[in-house]
């Protein structure tokens, strides 16, 4: 039986949810835990985000600018952030991941829809948040050297991993493509398709670690998706999709250094990843990521190959064993 948490029947009793139907469903990669709610003709989903580990707070923060905007994010029923608790609009079943398992012949439409939904976001003014600036690069990147690198059994250069990625980061914290809100995790996972078909309106989740960043990064993420492959090809026509749309907006990717700038982005984020991937396995118990890891380091491999990434490509030539290179990062002990 599930151990349901502490507070939760007073936090729907406040809410008017008291009668309700609970059904947990599975957990996700941080401290979150998710409800849904049925009861009346009625439903809701509930998160429970507890502080110290979560803040549900920016969760609210962000959700309440994605509507402002006109984005589809999940409607607020009721919260109380301080106990960490969310109720909030059930988006239903329809996971683009799901979808696509199921249906694979609607990739491209449902792909199109979340990059077209992705060049709308970013011709909105951007949200109240951080920057997604050098600092905060260089601490997500360094989990690659802070975990993977020990559970590997190798011994790398640091300092010159640090330096490697200052160097290439340098351009697209300058870049004229910043300045747009970043959701920092959109990809097939974590996009709804309401209303039961492939290009309908994108509902969006998983979005409380939101900052002002690289207009890039988010394509990245959807487009070098760690949990699910995406035809190399195929991810290059959806950002030329992207580019088209953002020029008739007005905006020109196409006589600029975005490309170079999109695989810079897309190696950080992998690098990061493999290190987040180590830590779930090492430290939180959760040995499945491990499994994700040769994916993202085929894709990580691919992006070393752009010239923008030159120094950190050199950087691995001389700190990573080929034979973990070709094995897709080894084995992780």
């Amino acid at each position: 039986m599930t151990t349901l948490p502490e507070g939760l029947h007073d936090f729907l009793r406040e809410a008017g949810w008291s009668d309700a139907a609970i059904d947990p469903l599975p957990g996700d990669a941080s401290f979150r835990r998710y409800f849904r709610l049925r009861g009346e003709g009625r439903r809701a989903m509930l998160m429970h985000a507890p502080p110290p580990h979560e803040d549900p707070q920016a969760f609210l923060d962000v959700a309440g600018y994605l509507a402002e905007q006109g984005m589809r994010a999940p409607a607020i029923h009721h919260a109380d952030p301080r106990a960490g608790w969310v109720l909030l609009e059930d988006f239903g079943d329809d996971r683009m991941r799901d979808w696509l398992d199921a249906r694979p012949g609607d990739e491209e439409t449902a792909y199109e829809a979340a990059v077209l939904a992705l060049a709308e976001l970013h011709g909105k003014p951007p949200g109240p948040f951080a920057p997604y600036d050098m600092a905060a690069y260089l601490r997500e990147v360094r989990l690659f050297t802070e975990w993977y690198a020990p559970a590997a059994g190798i011994e790398v250069d640091e300092a010159g991993f640090e330096a490697a990625w200052r160097e290439v980061l340098e351009p697209v914290v300058t870049s004229p493509h910043n300045g747009v809100t970043v959701l920092r995790d959109y990809h097939a996972e974590n996009i709804m398709l309401l209303g039961g078909t492939p290009g309908a309106p994108q509902g969006l989740i998983d979005f409380q670690d939101a900052l002002v960043g690289h207009a890039g990064y988010d394509l990245v993420s959807l487009l070098q998706d760690a949990r699910r492959d995406v035809d190399r090809g195929f991810a290059d026509m959806m950002l030329d999709t992207y580019r088209e749309e953002r020029r008739r907006r007005g905006v020109n990717l196409y006589d600029t250094g975005f490309v170079g700038e999109f695989a810079t982005l897309g190696a950080q984020r992998n690098a990061k990843i493999v290190g987040i991937f180590t830590r779930l396995a090492r430290r939180d118990g959760k040995p499945r990521y491990l499994a994700m890891i040769p994916r993202v380091w085929k894709l990580l491999e691919a992006d070393l190959g752009y010239p923008a990434l030159a120094p950190v490509a050199r950087w691995f030539d001389a700190n990573i064993p080929a034979a973990l290179r070709a094995s897709g990062g080894g084995k992780i002990e």
